[in-house]
């Protein structure tokens, strides 16, 4: 026994050495002093954990904010200025644009507080505090449940404890699950809906690089948007109003002007949205080998049929300028994902992993030997069972998301389900705001763009999805096209009453039955009734049935993980758009063989990129005079403008506009984006080349300081060196 363990030792702690790294991770703030404050320390951690996280006074986590539910921000000043990423409030830059005033282009900068510009349905959110409640939670929990009975069982305790829960009147609060549901914490939050914009770069700095760099390095990008929390005058959240006044926080962050250099500590805080770093292989193999090509090759075809579109006119650019982007993002994101998995053999490194923790599990005690027997192989079991219906429901969602009049048919077919639900009494009522739902949609739709879309992603379709998962109304739909996908396109958009606010309007003036009628008869609504029923019929249930499976099984599977590799390994939960803290170190990496990435960019690599005219690498005027007389003032360093740094900070979606802190807590950065070789974090960290890319803060300071002229903002900031 004893020649069988030591080798066994032996591989397990070599395999460690390669999958526990000080960098990975995305860790619950309250928690930190326990599991990670004696390592950030060690790696240059000048503050404490209690600087960080502290419900008795203010602290670093008092200074962050979820930025409308899908970002961070930060705030800087005394005066409730906050800092996110201009791809974060860019939406809202696009909402107060017109081609006449267009801040996209030209910039936007309040130089009074009068001319800050309200935005309605944003909002932040704060975290006042994090409790544990897992005890609570799982109290009625029992061996054996369903998956309904267990949730069940779940939601009546979750509603106990949020009715008992201490807060103030105009706090909320939220509970979230942790590692697969085997753990719950409960946040009590305070959000604000006054937010309103104070400043913007052009996109010409705040998107420099667009699509092309997106996801890449190095980086010349100076994305960042400002905007400020408005309060009541007691200080607390309140609707706008013209009465509200700058909310002054309970802490703020300082800024640094000192920047960084090689192997310097950094911090990053802030709300990221989903990762699933505890899958087994199948479910690697499944996302990089069916799910990804799927939506890449949907994406690609949509995104070159807009592309070219918006390059020809003003109008289509500033409609589709967002979508465009939203699209994009994801798109480039699931080609590196692939790319980095396959370079850093990730699939084989999960097989290896999953060997390890066998051979820990056989040398176990009886009782984890019972109790997690066969759920590794019943897991991977249910992936390879659910590859085919996944990959067509992500054809379907595509398709779905791509093709904008499907967007509006699903749309048409929810407003009359909810007049069937709530009775036909109800119809006037709800399609009066049914409509005015739609007004915006309809602003930036272009029946001509989203024609040529449906052509090409409706021919992927019917290769990528098998006949069996399609439905017969369907195929008999594209029969009658002689499944053709442009015929097929033709007659939709020609007959459709989607394609336009006045068509879809004079449609639903009718009565409720002669519209529920005529959407067997519309060419647009009738495709994508048959659609859905296909996709209902055939592939809808079987998903869920497997993914509930699946759900129970990948949480025993986190379980067992921590059980049987306790003190050999430590365990951070997945992202969930809740507060967490990361860290790591300056560094640069080597993304192929023969190449090496230095760790900072200069605005001498923004005019080498300059292409004039170019709507991704034109410059305005203004930066390249400042350029070209090195007039920096106290941000340049040796003649030189810093622009961008990467580090080993653990990100991924909704850590757009986090804060990059130093081992001080001061603001150094401001995080944007990862390498496109370690895009694949969010299923597979590999310390070699997992990269957060960040504006530096001084670059910021720059383009509001000298480029725009808007020093009262810098003037509010706490500037340390």
């Amino acid at each position: 026994m004893q020649r069988i363990v030591k080798p066994l030792m032996m591989a397990v702690l070599l395999l460690f050495a390669q999958l526990t790294y000080a960098t990975e991770g995305m860790w619950l703030p309250q928690l930190l002093s326990g599991l990670n404050e004696k390592e950030m320390k060690g790696m240059g951690m000048k503050i404490t954990a209690s600087d960080i996280y502290n419900i008795n006074k203010g602290s670093l986590k008092d200074a962050i904010v979820s930025f409308g539910g899908f970002c961070t921000a930060e705030v800087i000043s005394s005066q409730g200025l906050i800092l996110t990423n201009h791809h974060c409030g860019y939406e809202s830059i696009q909402k107060h644009s017109s081609l006449q005033n267009n801040f996209l282009e030209k910039g936007f900068w309040a130089k009074t507080a009068t001319e800050e510009l309200p935005n309605p349905g944003l909002f932040v959110t704060f975290i006042v505090r994090i409790d544990d409640v897992t005890k609570a939670a799982l109290q009625d929990v029992k061996p054996g449940m369903s998956e309904r009975e267990r949730q069940s069982a779940i939601d009546k305790r979750l509603h106990e404890i949020r009715q008992n829960t201490r807060k103030e009147s105009w706090q909320e609060t939220m509970i979230k699950p942790f590692y697969e549901g085997n753990q719950y914490f409960l946040f009590v939050t305070e959000t604000f809906n006054d937010v309103r914009l104070v400043g913007a770069p052009p996109s010409a700095i705040g998107k420099f690089g667009s699509d092309t760099d997106n996801w890449v390095w190095p980086r010349h990008t100076g994305d960042f948007s400002m905007f400020r929390i408005y309060a009541g005058k007691d200080g607390r959240p309140a609707p706008y109003s013209l009465d509200n006044v700058p909310l002054s926080p309970k802490y703020f962050l300082p800024v640094s002007l000192k920047g960084v250099k090689q192997n310097d500590f950094t911090m990053v805080l802030g709300f990221p949205g989903r990762t699933n770093e505890y899958l087994p292989s199948e479910a690697v193999k499944l996302t990089v080998e069916a799910l990804d090509p799927a939506k890449v090759g949907m994406r690609d075809a949509a995104l070159e049929v807009i592309d070219g579109y918006m390059r020809k006119d003003e109008q289509i650019k500033i409609q589709y300028a967002a979508k465009y982007a939203n699209t994009a993002n994801a798109w480039k994101k699931w080609k590196g994902e692939m790319l980095g998995v396959k370079q850093t053999h990730g699939i084989q490194k999960k097989e290896q992993y999953e060997i390890t923790y066998n051979e820990l599990l056989n040398t176990a005690g009886p009782e984890l030997k019972v109790q997690y027997s066969g759920v590794l192989d019943s897991l991977n079991e249910m992936y390879r069972r659910i590859r085919p219906y996944a990959q067509t429901r992500d054809y379907y969602s595509e398709l779905v998301r791509n093709v904008e009049l499907f967007t509006a048919g699903d749309r048409l077919i929810s407003f009359l389900g909810e007049v069937r639900d709530k009775g036909e009494g109800q119809y006037e009522t709800l399609r009066q705001q049914f409509l005015e739902s739609m007004q915006p949609f309809y602003k930036n739709y272009n029946a001509q763009v989203d024609h040529d879309v449906s052509v090409r992603l409706l021919e992927i379709y019917a290769k990528g999805v098998p006949k069996q998962y399609a439905g017969t109304e369907y195929a008999q739909i594209c029969a009658e096209s002689n499944n053709d996908s442009r015929t097929l396109a033709d007659k939709i958009y020609a007959g459709s009453a989607l394609t336009s606010p006045e068509k879809l309007k004079a449609f639903v003036q009718q009565p409720y039955n002669a519209v529920v009628a005529q959407m067997w008869k519309d060419p647009g609504t009738r495709l994508i009734m048959a659609m859905r029923k296909g996709f209902v019929d055939n592939v809808s249930k079987p998903v869920n049935d497997l993914q509930n499976s699946i759900n129970n099984l990948q949480r025993t599977y986190m379980q067992a993980q921590m059980d049987v590799m306790a003190g050999k390994k430590r365990f951070y939960p997945d992202a969930n758009s809740t507060l967490r803290v990361t860290y790591g170190k300056v560094d640069g990496y080597n993304p192929r063989d023969a190449i090496h990435y230095d760790f900072y960019t200069y605005l001498d690599g923004v005019m080498e990129k300059y292409v004039p005219g170019d709507y991704e690498f034109d410059v305005p005027a203004k930066l390249i005079e400042l350029y070209k007389n090195k007039d920096y003032g106290r941000y340049g360093v040796n003649g030189k403008m810093p622009v961008c740094f990467i580090a080993s900070n653990h990100t991924t979606g909704g850590n757009s506009g986090s804060p990059a802190l130093d081992a001080n807590g001061h603001l150094i950065g401001l995080n944007f984006d990862r390498t496109w070789e370690g895009t694949m974090s969010d299923i597979n960290y590999d310390p070699s080349i997992c990269r957060n890319i960040m504006v530096d803060i001084r670059y910021v300071l720059f383009i509001v300081d000298k480029f725009a002229g808007c020093t009262r903002l810098v003037d509010e900031m706490k500037l340390v060196k």
